[in-house]
């Protein structure tokens, strides 16, 4: 009997939405964000690989999901390759807040880690895997856009009264 982390059906299920909210945190753009979401799950079709552990399955999808974002921005065209199947509709864009449109605002290198941090509940360790990037360095861009969102929170609680998620 095959482990339910090494079902793609199952894995799409339970983290198209997190996959999703990923690309959409790295690119800010709904379209993109489901191009990304299928990419990551026709790779997942196509590999089949196998997993040790539902933990494993998650990271691999994200960072998947990750690089194909990266993948995007590093296209002079974008294509489709087949719609979305019906069975796997996308999810819809996250509710937008005065923090989320904040994140949103921020770089990359800084939106990413804020997301998988605090959205996904992943370790510095983890995103620092799914991210290619050293544990250090999430640290501080987790420092730093952390910083950043106050001061520009901050900002606009000044302007129009108490910040509200």
């Amino acid at each position: 009997m095959q482990e339910p982390w090494n079902d793609p059906a199952v894995l799409a299920r339970k983290y198209a939405a997190a996959v999703y909210r990923l690309a959409y945190a790295r690119t800010g753009s709904p379209a993109d964000a489901e191009d990304i979401m299928q990419e990551t799950f026709l790779r997942l079709m196509r590999t089949r690989p196998v997993f040790d552990s539902e933990a494993h399955a998650k990271a691999w999808l994200l960072r998947v999901a990750a690089n194909c974002a990266s993948d995007l921005f590093r296209r002079l065209f974008r294509r489709r390759e087949a719609p979305l199947e019906d069975h796997l509709p996308a999810p819809q864009p996250p509710e937008t807040g005065r923090v989320t449109e904040a994140v949103l605002a921020r770089p990359a290198r800084y939106r990413v880690p804020i997301h998988l941090y605090y959205y996904e509940d992943l370790s510095v360790a983890e995103i620092a895997a799914i991210t290619q990037t050293s544990q250090g360095t999430i640290k501080s861009r987790l420092f730093r856009a952390r910083a950043l969102l106050r001061k520009k929170l901050e900002e606009e609680n000044h302007d129009t009264g108490p910040v509200q998620t």
